[in-house]
Order: structure tokens, then sequence, then C-alpha cells
């Protein structure tokens, strides 16, 4: 466990801190990067939406449509735009669709 300091932070710092020296940045990155999905594409893509996983820098994405898994597969490039300004970083920078 890491030295207590006497020096006051804020909880938003604290939190950020105690993420970097325990190595949590990639699960935080995981949850954020489902939270953007779900955040940005609505209820109607949601409702399809079965699975969801960040490796690396690609999003895995599960959807039980064909129809509109196909539909989502000619704007990719503007979905990884958005999505990288949801989460505030170039994050993503790949979709696989399945």
């Amino acid at each position: 466990m890491a030295k207590r300091k006497n020096d006051n932070l804020r909880l938003g710092e604290a939190l950020q801190e105690f993420i970097s020296e325990n190595r949590l940045q990639k699960g935080m990155d995981r949850v954020n990067a489902r939270e953007a999905w779900t955040n940005l594409m609505g209820n109607g893509v949601n409702n399809y939406t079965t699975a969801i996983e960040l490796r690396n820098d690609t999003l895995f994405v599960s959807l039980s449509s064909s129809v509109l898994r196909e539909e989502l597969s000619l704007g990719k490039s503007k979905i990884i735009k958005l999505l990288n300004e949801e989460l505030g970083k170039e994050l993503i920078t790949k979709i696989v669709l399945r």
C-alpha cells in the first residue's frame, strides 16, 4: 500500500492517481468504451447489441441483426471518430462487427 500523503487532493485527482498506480487504466478504458457505445448508439442499436469488448485498440461488437451489422459497417470510420470524441482520447482505431 502506498504511503499516506499529507497534501490535500481533489477526489478526481486521487482516483486518477489510484488508477495509474495500480495499473487499472486498461480496465477503465474497457468500461468506458462500452458506456460510450451505449450512449452514442441509442436504444435502437443497443437492443440488437449482444456483446461489446475492447481488445488493445480494436472494439469488437456482436450484433444479433445482420441487416444492422451491414448498415453500421458502412459508417465505421464515423463511428470510430464519434466514439473517440466521447471517450476524450484516441482509444479505438478499428471496429469489428460480428
